[in-house]
């Protein structure tokens, strides 16, 4: 899709926005400027989505729910967060108690949640923490957090960085993969050749990386011979190597107990099939959808599906167990959201619950696309969430 054709499916910027976005973009410039004319594409992720103050998570827009650019699975239901409590509290129990961690909590509306359906479970963990990278969520957070009761409010602390001292429990990261900045490449004489950022005409372009060779292992080694060789010239895809790096961190956190990673993606042998020849870039704004990651610079969402295959080997590489692998709607059938669903106060909210229900689990709206994975340390229970299916062979 080209710039002009992503605009004219999309609302055009409010004059805040438009002056936000020229901000950002005209830092982008500099650093593009200063690294002689070209940028990696996940370096100019990281300053369009992470730069401090101007970047989309870290500026002061509304990003999540429906005054925003997306929606995530605990905004359309808290039956997600109550089927995640419900693994939670099988853990907790599992282990002799513990602590939650969750990475990246958006509204904190899945923290809200599972605190109070831990609460009625009778299985409290003795601290929830988050760690949130981004100051208006944080706060929306905070605003939210406040409305429980005391018991619940005064187990939750917001942490600046990882903490130092490892936990024992949980650690949740909900859509947190896919916000990681990530590199781009198209497949040319069946190799991948990495795609960054220049400019011509004034604007963000595509360019291949000039000084690609010479420079050490490329950012694609992990990427097989053989399967690149079933790829097409001119291919179109995206990696994501700060996977590794990024699991390495969180894996020293956990002294035991289990990771569980929610996100759209795929084991690698689909995410890299021959007829996906676009990859899987995309970019939301006001919940539309484009590929142009060009435009609305800092004020739209630019991400990528996660390849499962890559988060397992760095799982692995990290020292922890791939104990579970499956997708959304076999975790949340797992975890008894149809008892959910059947226990609803009366039939009104029987029918809402169901139609929230229906969305989590359909396999065209999130309950296919949606994965679940669990890596674990020094856990020897299974885990209900993994029961109903189990994907890992695919990996």
């Amino acid at each position: 899709m080209t710039a002009s054709a992503a605009h004219s499916i999309l609302l055009p910027l409010s004059p805040e926005e438009e002056q936000h976005s020229r901000a950002a973009a005209a830092l982008i410039r500099e650093r593009l400027a200063a690294a002689g004319g070209w940028l990696a594409f996940d370096d100019y992720l990281e300053l369009a989505l992470y730069a401090p103050g101007l970047g989309y998570y870290s500026a002061g827009s509304t990003k999540l729910g429906r005054e925003g650019d997306f929606v995530t699975a605990p905004e359309i239901s808290e039956l997600f967060s109550q089927c995640v409590a419900r693994q939670c509290a099988e853990v907790l129990e599992g282990i002799g108690g513990g602590q939650i961690l969750e990475l990246g909590a958006g509204t904190g509306r899945m923290a809200a949640t599972v605190l109070t359906s831990l609460a009625e479970l009778g299985v409290l963990p003795e601290r929830y923490a988050i760690l949130e990278v981004s100051a208006d969520l944080s706060e929306r957070q905070r605003t939210l957090i406040e409305q429980l009761p005391a018991e619940l409010r005064e187990r939750v602390v917001w942490l600046q960085r990882l903490p130092e001292t490892p936990l024992r429990g949980v650690m949740l990261a909900n859509e947190v993969l896919d916000a990681l900045a990530f590199k781009r490449f198209r497949i040319r004489d069946g190799l991948p050749h990495e795609l960054g950022v220049g400019i011509e005409g004034g604007q963000f372009v595509w360019r291949e990386d000039p000084a690609a060779t010479g420079r050490g292992a490329p950012p694609f080694a992990d990427l097989s011979a053989e399967l690149l060789a079933a790829l097409p010239d001119g291919y179109l895809s995206e990696a994501c190597p700060r996977v590794g790096p990024w699991l390495a961190g969180v894996s020293e956190c956990l002294e035991r107990g289990v990771l569980l990673l929610f996100d759209y993606g795929f084991p690698r042998a689909h995410y890299y099939h021959p007829q996906r020849t676009d990859g899987t870039l995309r970019c939301y704004f006001k919940h539309r959808a484009h590929d142009d990651p060009f435009i609305n610079i800092a004020v739209q969402d630019i991400t990528a599906w996660v390849d499962y295959t890559r988060v397992a080997e760095a799982g692995f590489d990290a020292g922890l167990e791939i104990t579970g692998f499956v997708t959304q709607a076999a975790f949340l059938l797992g975890t008894g959201i149809e008892a959910l669903v059947a226990g609803a106060i009366d039939t009104p909210a029987r029918a809402r619950l169901a139609g929230e229900a229906r969305r989590l689990l359909m396999p065209g709206e999130m309950g296919e696309a949606f994965k679940v994975m669990a890596l674990g340390r020094d856990l020897e229970q299974p885990l209900r969430g993994f029961a109903h299916q189990d994907l890992r062979r695919y990996l």
